[in-house]
């Protein structure tokens, strides 16, 4: 037997490093007097915001980037993929409604390298910002053995709310009310598996640049036409995030029995690089309307007579157009 002392640090794991990593991105996390207790939990106080609810609801999403991360790693692009987590999130606390209130993220690594973690931290802090969203905690794990130096993984915890009368949840929606598709800026998070093995590592490393495009956040867009066309209303009847499963699977979770979506594929332009994807693969365009947002990232369902004035208020910050409409059918996704 050695007489050797073994220490954690020579098992792979440096706990001064990642102390000192977290010491470095305190700047990025709300403060607040309760963050100074926050020995281990992390606490949120609702204050005078619960007051603005008659019947507060919280609403929480938890998601990862996918194997995009692989891209960015490969590249040394690591300040976008912090803007995709939060995206996947608050993109999905939106759609019921709600404001996103604050935001944890999991980050796991083979080695802790402060200089590439603290791009990833940025593009998170990024991502927040642009959601009106606070950082309020986190967990950075170093595992040797679960993944190679160069790696890392992500994953995000998002909490929202709204008031309970006010959830958007499509029991509204009747035959006749048109659906709003929202300007995507790329394939997001969603299909990159898909993606990497049609393109092959070469076509990856030629279209690496759009590959990594942010997934677009569409949190203030929505909260503002919510606002602006009165909740109590029912007027904005559904919010579809098209991540994986995209029409046939996303789009459709907020569609009520006995009636279907019936998306116009003429009615917007499929972004170049899907169909690069599409020929490279040779992959056919029910798995690619499947699998790829197909450049919508958001779609909304709305009464057709205010119609114009949610086109109004989102095509302030982000392009949209109509795509479709509800109809009486049995197949809930319907592609002409």
């Amino acid at each position: 037997m050695s007489n050797k002392k073994l220490t954690y640090a020579e098992s792979g794991v440096d706990i001064k490093k990642a102390d000192q990593f977290v010491d470095g991105i305190k700047g990025m996390l709300a403060k607040s007097v309760l963050a100074k207790v926050a020995a281990f939990g992390c606490p949120f106080d609702l204050g005078a915001l619960s007051k603005k609810y008659k019947h507060p609801v919280l609403v929480s999403s938890t998601d990862g980037v996918g194997t995009k991360l692989l891209i960015a790693q490969a590249a040394g692009i690591h300040n976008t993929v912090g803007i995709d987590l939060v995206a996947m999130n608050v993109n999905d606390v939106i759609c019921l409604g709600a404001k996103p209130l604050f935001f944890l993220d999991y980050l796991a690594c083979g080695k802790v390298k402060p200089e590439v973690l603290k791009q990833v931290v940025s593009g998170i802090h990024e991502g927040l910002r642009q959601s009106d969203c606070q950082l309020i905690g986190g967990e950075t794990a170093e595992m040797p053995g679960m993944y190679q130096e160069d790696e890392y993984d992500l994953a995000g915890f998002c909490c929202g709310i709204v008031d309970k009368n006010e959830i958007v949840n499509g029991r509204q929606m009747r035959p006749g009310d048109v659906v709003i598709g929202l300007e995507s800026s790329g394939l997001h998070s969603n299909g990159f598996s898909l993606a990497r093995k049609a393109l092959g590592e070469r076509g990856v490393k030629k279209h690496t640049r759009q590959l990594l495009e942010p997934t677009r956040i569409y949190v203030k867009p929505l909260l503002s036409l919510l606002s602006s066309m009165g909740r109590q209303l029912p007027s904005v009847k559904g919010i579809a995030h098209i991540t994986g499963g995209a029409f046939y699977s996303k789009a459709v979770k907020i569609v009520p029995p006995g009636l279907s979506m019936v998306i116009n594929r003429k009615s917007w332009g499929v972004p170049k690089i899907f169909r690069q994807i599409q020929a490279a693969g040779g992959i056919s365009e029910k798995e690619m309307y499947t699998v790829f947002n197909m450049g919508l990232g958001m779609m909304v369902v709305a009464d057709k007579k205010i119609c114009a004035g949610v086109l109004a208020s989102l095509n302030k910050s982000v392009r949209a157009r109509v795509v479709g409409m509800i109809d009486k059918g049995s197949d809930r996704m319907v592609l002409v």
